[in-house]
């Protein structure tokens, strides 16, 4: 009876780890460098500078990427905020990024469609393209996570964000993540 015991115990704390983790799987993980996310306009966990929020110009801050895995066809950037007061807020949706892209300039238009590729996506703002840091108190912590795909998704523009992610299942190589934050005066 004892081993059965340790049996279903031992399944239990596998199944725990596995929700716990919650990592979705990425074909592309660990094989040679590590995809990167930065921004020229601040640092990794730093302030982001006004103009990119509600308190100023509210355009897109500029990003850049690098190593992104063999195979990658297309990128993905979604940026939200987990520390809003009704549950994580959505600021940004992006898909459909052409794989030869290693950024994006500052002030993406808010267009279904932009110039430089790809498609962007409905925030929860309720409108197109990046909606900025806007905290209603306190600090709060904006994470930018770029996928990288072994597809274009040839999707519509206007995707949620739990759209997108459905669509992505099953072809993310691999991921960065980028947090900044922000506090309004």
């Amino acid at each position: 009876m004892q081993g059965k015991n340790l049996f279903f115990h031992s399944v239990y704390v596998l199944l725990l780890l596995f929700c716990l983790l919650g990592q979705p799987y990425m074909a592309g993980a660990g094989q040679g460098r590590a995809m990167g996310l930065t921004s020229p306009a601040f640092d990794e966990g730093g302030m982001i500078p006004g103009k990119y929020t509600c308190d100023g110009r509210d355009i897109s801050p500029p990003l850049t990427w690098e190593s992104p895995p063999e195979g990658t066809q297309s990128f993905a950037l979604i940026c939200d905020d987990p520390d809003a007061p009704a549950g994580t807020w959505v600021h940004w949706v992006y898909y459909d990024i052409p794989a030869s892209i290693r950024g994006l300039p500052k002030n993406v238009p808010t267009r279904r469609e932009p110039d430089s590729g790809g498609k962007q996506g409905i925030n929860d703002f309720r409108r197109i393209g990046y909606g900025g840091p806007c905290p209603p108190g306190g600090t709060h912590r904006y994470f930018f996570r770029l996928y990288a795909l072994d597809a274009l998704l040839n999707l519509n523009p206007g995707l949620t964000k739990r759209e997108l992610l459905r669509e992505m299942e099953g072809h993310i190589l691999d991921r960065a993540i980028f947090m900044g934050k922000y506090t309004r005066k």
